[in-house]
């Protein structure tokens, strides 16, 4: 299925995003919010460059997205969704756990990644969300994303 992101009324460009995020460079790892449904799932996009930071250390020579920076990017896609319904707006997602999570395919420069969240479960402040990053449609990261959602000045 193919859309047009700039036509879509729930896509998100990276000044969007900041309005709902408190992350900022190098740790804004969502470039762009596909499409989305407030408190229920989010799309998102991130633009592997060769100019990102962890590239310098992770690893010399034979660069690689680190794991632990997949999964946040996903947890930030989910974080979208969460924090995008009214009453959680100014609020930060917060990580509670990670569950089952696999890695299958490297990231690498000039990969686009795909980033899905749905959110499966919450309990009050406690949230349980289901992630998977895809590259070219084919998966290279999947999880359980647990969340908090806290008040940013606690």
């Amino acid at each position: 299925m193919e859309f047009n992101v700039r036509e879509n009324p729930n896509a998100l460009e990276a000044a969007e995003i900041a309005k709902i995020l408190p992350h900022r460079y190098p740790f804004a790892l969502v470039d762009r919010i596909l499409d989305y449904e407030p408190g229920k799932w989010a799309i998102g996009r991130k633009c592997v460059s060769m100019n990102e930071q962890f590239f310098c250390g992770h690893f010399p020579g034979q660069p690689v997205m680190p794991g632990v920076l997949l999964l946040e990017a996903l947890a930030q896609t989910g974080a979208v969704a969460i924090l995008s319904v009214p009453e959680n707006r100014g609020k930060i997602a917060l990580f509670a756990g990670i569950n089952k999570a696999r890695f299958k395919k490297q990231v690498t420069p000039g990969d686009v990644v795909e980033l899905t969240c749905e959110l499966t479960r919450q309990d009050g402040p406690i949230g349980l969300g289901k992630a998977v990053a895809r590259i070219d449609g084919k998966i290279a990261v999947t999880a359980e994303l647990m969340f908090a959602i806290s008040d940013s000045n606690q």
